[in-house]
């Protein structure tokens, strides 16, 4: 956390002596997608009666001072109904079907106090029934703020600079590092400070901040004080579509628990990627390629690990079904016990849907390594189609199975298999309508000799049915 000075005052020195000659920034377009985070919504075109056309556009746009249309309030939400069932979870450490209903409610208030000061306030409420052994941390949250923060700024269109003070979600990238956990019942949040920033092309994030630890009941959680998580996100548009993200992370954590044990982690990421997105107007390839370094200390030893992701994909928007054919091959290091240097990949706080549509459960992505062909095809009446197969080995022999969060859940053993399995599964999705969504998944994970041979190793079936409103 002491990093957070040094943020701020490495962009109070680059952006403000620049800040004087940014431009006026022009009108926005009028964009009506819900993003997934929130904050970055911006309906401020409705103060024009003319361009409201949706029932929720009167409380998207709500004047607070007359003669100020940069003074106005935003209400948005939404409500989420799952039912999940996984059979064999943990390939049979739980050895039965595990149904379970999960609810989701959010709201949130967006205040613009004219274009220099903003507080936005999101509240959550995840609810569980049915799960045998009770819900986790991320299936229940009574009631509890998603978001609350401060935030201040200079206005303007191609320099400017924001502070934002409070709690806090971030997703970066694809994911694959820091996302707001969608998938679960309970979003993630952290509570700290950020520093964002356009200069030019560039779009630069610095922060300090604490994961806030999840609990069950009405406005308990709070920052867990026993992990600290800092960096610098930059991120600009190069020529031909292509997008170029660089970045440091920095990771303190009391206690860490890996295969070679528990000991005190502080960990530094240096990494950077490389985008460009798929087809829209004629086929065309796309890729995200992605390298990271870590390097840090384990208790009195040393921390040396890597990452190199890649998605390759080729779709045909004219053709019937527009498909895209994709293809990532991922590999992440894992640990061997008897140096003096830890080797495991820290994923930080991954997106599960990076890893396919069983991504809430089965290994992540620590010690690894994967194939994942993917295609995907958009049906009429705003259906699309999603199908998956995943093959996945452990990179190191000696380092065992991690879940997506990053604990181990099945230990080396002395095995010396190196297949972990495969896993088939598809997904459909219908947007009815902007706001109404449904979806169905199914999957199944066969198991490999890795986990025959470590028992149990029965395979693993998943499936769930989803339910969405937005407004």
């Amino acid at each position: 956390m002491r990093m957070f000075p040094i943020l701020v005052l490495v962009f109070l020195v680059g952006v403000l002596p620049a800040y004087a000659q940014s431009d006026q920034a022009n009108p926005p377009t009028p964009d009506r997608s819900y993003k997934l985070l929130s904050e970055d919504e911006d309906w401020s075109f409705l103060r024009n009666p003319n361009l409201r056309e949706d029932f929720w556009d009167p409380i998207k746009y709500i004047a607070l001072r007359g003669g100020r249309e940069d003074w106005y309030l935003t209400i948005g939400g939404e409500a989420r109904e799952v039912w999940e069932q996984i059979g064999n979870d943990n390939w049979g450490q739980q050895p039965y079907m595990n149904g379970y209903f999960n609810e989701r409610y959010m709201i949130h208030f967006d205040v613009h106090y004219g274009k220099h000061v903003r507080t936005f306030v999101e509240l959550k409420s995840a609810l569980n029934s049915f799960r045998i052994g009770g819900p986790r941390t991320i299936d229940e949250k009574k009631l509890d703020f998603q978001l609350a923060f401060l935030e201040l700024g200079t206005w303007g269109n191609r320099i400017w600079i924001k502070l934002r003070v409070g709690r806090q979600e971030m997703d970066y990238g694809s994911g694959r590092f820091i996302n707001v956990r969608e998938g679960p019942n309970s979003r993630l949040s952290f509570d700290g400070f950020m520093v964002k920033s356009k200069i030019d092309s560039w779009q630069v994030d610095g922060f300090a901040m604490r994961p806030d630890l999840d609990k069950f009941g009405f406005f308990d959680n709070a920052p867990d004080h026993t992990v600290g998580f800092w960096g610098v996100y930059a991120a600009r548009p190069l020529p031909r579509k292509h997008t170029l993200d660089v970045y440091y992370l920095g990771l303190n954590r009391k206690e860490a628990t890996f295969e070679r044990g528990t000991a005190p982690e502080v960990r530094h990421f240096l990494g950077a990627r490389i985008f460009q997105p798929a087809a829209t107007e004629r086929p065309g390839l796309d890729f995200d390629y992605e390298g990271t370094w870590q390097f840090g200390t384990f208790g009195s030893g040393n921390i040396e690990a890597w990452t190199i992701a890649s998605n390759t994909g080729y779709r045909f928007p004219t053709a019937p079904l527009k498909p895209r054919f994709s293809v990532d091959a991922d590999i992440a290091s894992g640990d061997h016990p008897g140096s003096k240097t830890l080797g495991t990949f820290n994923p930080l706080y991954p997106s599960g849907r990076y890893f396919g549509v069983l991504a809430s459960t089965g290994p992540g992505p620590l010690n690894f390594m994967d194939i994942h062909p993917k295609v995907q095809l958009e049906a009429p009446h705003g259906v699309s189609v999603f199908a998956d197969w995943i093959f996945q080995w452990r990179q190191s022999l000696e380092d065992g199975v991690y879940a997506i969060p990053g604990f181990l859940i099945r230990a080396a053993d002395d095995s010396r298999a190196r297949f972990v399995g495969n896993r088939p599964g598809t997904e459909v999705q219908w947007q009815a309508n902007r706001h109404l969504w449904f979806q169905g998944d199914y999957a199944i994970f066969y198991a490999g000799s890795f986990l025959k041979q470590t028992q149990p190793g029965r395979n693993l079936n998943y499936w769930v049915l989803w339910a969405g409103y937005k407004f």
